[in-house]
């Protein structure tokens, strides 16, 4: 037998056992040079070397803000959002103001009549006499009233400039023997001063009679527009009301169907509380004009009738007409008089009549009634200021009315079973 296999299996024992002292004497070296780990209880922070630099984390930037900045931020995108959007709504009304209130004006006049189609209805008239009838005799009567003021004023503007010049002479006299210590030169050079200031405006003031020209082509215009738009209304509301609710999104659809309803009761009753108010307004305050002499009574009556659609504002400036009237034409005594019959129908209004007649359905703060008059002047002038009130209550009637559907909507979703895995294979 060879003795090379013996050599071999020697060889291959010397190499193995030098590789497994290589082994040993590198692991050796390995753990003189590695530094001790300290002992760790579960759950605590290791420590890392002195050498390794640790990076804090970055917290995310929203909750590194105050949460105050945050909600006011939110609050502030989106009022500025609501502020655009009325602010664009704003420009395309100004741009289009003669269509807007002829619309309105309609509205409030439909408000008024309808009623009284409804009723000629159910006595078995078809829609569109019903419609016919009451249009025409509405417009007439409205006619009439305008026609009957105008009379009024042409028949009796000489006696009333007669009367005023000789108010004026009387009030001069009063001044000069007054306690005010008003001489004779200084009332002749206020007149001087008027004169002077008219002299010097004439040019305004024929611009302004220039354009009173366009105002009454728009007026006109818009009377034309308000009795179709009235036509149409009174004939066909409803389907109006109906094409109107397609454009509401089908989700918010069934809310706005029950708003609608509502609005228009609260304009109803709005409309017709006002022309009942004004009414006696007018009636009481033109008997007490009457009987204290004052001229063009009638007139003035029906002064005080269209200004009452103008609430607190229109009181106001149509017993001050009154009253200066009755100042000029028959003396203090009997201006106090007026200012003391205005005032107490005007209160008699104010506590009594419109609490009975108008009652919760419109029912407005006073403060919320001044400021929608203030600032539907400021954007429409007259116009603006009559159709202000109205539209504040219809709009507090359809908030009012979607608060309280939203609520109802979310308890019924509440209440009602979770579908389960049966019903829905059902």
């Amino acid at each position: 037998m060879s003795r090379v296999p013996g050599w071999l299996g020697r060889l291959g024992a010397g190499l193995t056992e030098m590789g497994e002292r290589l082994d040993e004497r590198r692991a050796e070296v390995e753990k003189e040079h590695a530094e001790p780990v300290p002992e760790t209880v579960p759950g605590d922070a290791v420590p890392l070397p002195d050498h390794v630099t640790v990076v804090p984390a970055r917290p995310d930037p929203a909750q590194a803000v105050p949460w105050g900045v945050r909600v006011a931020a939110e609050a502030g995108w989106r009022v500025l959002v609501l502020a655009g959007t009325v602010w664009v709504l704003m420009r395309v009304i100004s741009a289009v103001q003669l269509v807007v209130l002829a619309f309105v004006g309609a509205l409030l006049i439909t408000a008024l009549m309808q009623p009284t189609v409804a009723r000629l209805r159910r006595y078995g008239l078809p829609r569109g006499p019903a419609t016919a009838l009451t249009a025409i005799l509405g417009f007439v009567i409205m006619g009439l009233i305008g026609w009957f003021v105008t009379w009024q004023v042409m028949e009796n503007i000489d006696t009333l400039s007669n009367q005023i010049q000789d108010g004026i002479d009387e009030l001069r006299k009063w001044l000069l023997h007054s306690p005010f210590h008003v001489t004779d030169k200084q009332i002749n050079q206020i007149a001087k001063n008027l004169r002077d200031a008219i002299g010097a405006n004439t040019d305004q003031i024929t611009s302004a009679g220039l354009e009173g020209v366009t105002v009454v082509v728009e007026a006109l215009t818009g009377i034309l527009l308000t009795v179709f738009s009235t036509l149409f209304l009174l004939y066909d509301g409803r389907r109006i009301w109906e094409w109107t609710l397609k454009l509401v999104p089908a989700a918010a659809r069934p809310g706005v169907a029950g708003a609608g309803p509502r609005a228009w009761r609260t304009l109803t009753a709005y409309v017709r509380g006002t022309v009942i108010v004004a009414l006696i307004d007018a009636i009481f305050i033109g008997l007490g004009i009457y009987f204290l002499n004052v001229p063009m009574a009638v007139p003035l009556a029906v002064f005080i009738f269209l200004f009452a659609f103008i609430p607190l504002v229109g009181a106001v400036v149509s017993g001050a007409l009154a009253v200066v009237v009755a100042l000029v034409t028959q003396g203090v005594f009997t201006a106090v008089m007026v200012l003391v019959v205005v005032l107490a129908v005007q209160q008699i209004e104010g506590h009594v009549l419109q609490p009975f007649i108008l009652g919760r359905a419109v029912r407005v703060h006073p403060l919320a009634v001044v400021l929608s008059v203030a600032a539907g002047g400021m954007i429409a002038g007259i116009g603006g200021a009559v159709v202000a009130v109205p539209l504040v209550a219809v709009t507090n009637t359809v908030v009012g009315y979607l608060r309280a559907y939203s609520v109802s909507a979310a308890a019924a979703r509440s209440e009602s079973p979770a579908p389960t895995p049966d019903s829905v294979g059902q």
